[in-house]
């Protein structure tokens, strides 16, 4: 028997979490220096229209990462009991999470060394985390084995792409990914950037354009270009913006997308970097 861990980053609703008994490791973040807190995924829905509007006012969001001792305190007493771990969590590209979890699993393992403590680095964040992971607890109730569930999840993440576009550069020139001159160039003359996870998890820009309506197209473009299977299940991941979603929908629809979609508000911690008004999606892909 194994359990399946993944991190608040991986975004997924708190009834997929409590239908499949997936333990979700919290991560941290205060807003105008004060703590926020703490809300059980596997209960509680995230307010995103409240967060969000608390942005757009002017609130400025910090995050850190989750601490080796969190880690080895939620595996340990699994191991205990018996049984295995899987953690499908954020990827090392943009936080130092994934280390800290590798350094934990490295600890328990000398501590119980007949039980295994899997680590796999989705090299994403938002739904391109928490796809993976909803398909390793998949696997798990259909009583697959620990490294089926493993092989299934490292294969998701090494075909997912992951791309979205965003409302403010300012937020974007917060955390460092674009110059402060490049915001405020672009907020001037309306740029909106198309950014991915590339192959090792970082986020790069991949194009820009001029116009949220180009954006939308741009993101529908990728899809038709990239897409491995138009009936698979994408992610589709919103800070406050279901219109921007519905519009998204509309053109990956008219480009051949019959699947079904997995939509939900962006959480917190990835939500504070990309900013209010972001739309991401995630698809599996001949290549990331």
């Amino acid at each position: 028997m194994y359990r399946v861990f993944t991190d608040y980053g991986a975004n997924l609703p708190a009834e997929l979490v409590r239908k499949h008994g997936i333990r979700v490791i919290p991560l941290r973040y205060e807003m105008d220096g004060e703590p926020f807190a703490e809300y059980n995924l596997a209960t509680d829905e995230f307010d995103g229209e409240t967060f969000y509007a608390r942005m757009r006012d002017g609130a400025t969001v910090r995050t850190s990462m989750t601490n080796i001792a969190e880690f080895a305190d939620a595996f340990q007493p699994v191991l205990e009991a018996g049984e295995d771990v899987l953690y499908v969590g954020m990827s090392s590209g943009i936080s130092g999470t994934n280390h800290a979890a590798c350094l934990a699993a490295e600890e328990l393992r000398e501590s119980f060394p007949d039980r295994k403590v899997i680590v796999i680095d989705t090299r994403a964040a938002s739904l391109g985390e928490g796809i993976p992971a909803l398909r390793a607890a998949e696997l798990r109730d259909d009583g697959q084995s620990l490294e089926k569930a493993a092989e299934t999840a490292q294969a998701l993440c090494d075909n997912m792409c992951q791309y979205f576009t965003v409302a403010d550069l300012k937020y974007l020139q917060r955390g460092g990914r674009v110059s402060a001159l490049t915001a405020k160039v672009g907020g001037i003359l309306n740029i909106k950037p198309i950014l991915q996870g590339d192959e090792e998890g970082h986020i790069i820009i991949n194009s820009k354009v001029r116009g949220e309506r180009r954006a939308y197209e741009s993101l529908a473009k990728i899809y038709d270009t990239l897409c491995s299977d138009r009936s698979a299940m994408i992610g589709v991941a919103h800070a406050d913006n279901p219109a921007g979603v519905q519009t998204l929908l509309e053109k990956l629809r008219a480009v051949g997308f019959t699947g079904e979609t997995l939509t939900v508000c962006y959480e917190p911690v990835t939500g504070s970097h990309v900013g209010p008004g972001a739309v991401a999606f995630f698809f599996p892909g001949i290549h990331r």
